[in-house]
């Protein structure tokens, strides 16, 4: 998978320095969503910086600030910085055991669209689904 390309998101104005939130999916669910969204992304948007586990079981995407407050879709978490934590300024590789970036922030730009991330891992869910289904 590339680590670079352009994002362009709807929020271009967040601020480097801002508290993000974090949204994690599984692993493979979220390969699949950075593939549809960098497949869309000249029509609603691209990816933001992703961040992978060092076990490979989840990918957490950066989002703006106020995303965890409605955030409900089933088989992913959002969780609010709130001022702790990483942010979205820290373009080193992360300190949390072996974390890293599978797109750093330096690569794509702006943290990923709440709405384009939900439709993309809705997307991913169902590939996934037919995919299992058709063994």
């Amino acid at each position: 998978m590339e680590s670079t390309g352009t994002n362009t998101a709807s929020e271009p104005g967040i601020a480097p320095d801002l508290d993000l939130d974090l949204v994690t999916v599984p692993t493979r669910q979220g390969l699949e969503a950075v593939d549809i969204i960098r497949r869309a992304a000249s029509q609603a948007g691209g990816v933001g910086p992703v961040l992978h586990d060092g076990s490979d079981d989840t990918l957490g995407f950066l989002v703006p600030p106020g995303t965890a407050d409605a955030w409900d879709l089933p088989g992913s978490a959002c969780t609010q910085t709130n001022g702790r934590g990483m942010r979205f300024g820290d373009a080193a590789s992360p300190a949390a055991g072996s974390t890293g970036w599978l797109l750093p922030p330096e690569a794509v730009g702006p943290v990923t669209d709440p709405e384009v991330l939900r439709a993309a891992l809705g997307e991913a869910a169902r590939l996934i689904e037919a995919a299992d289904n058709c063994r």
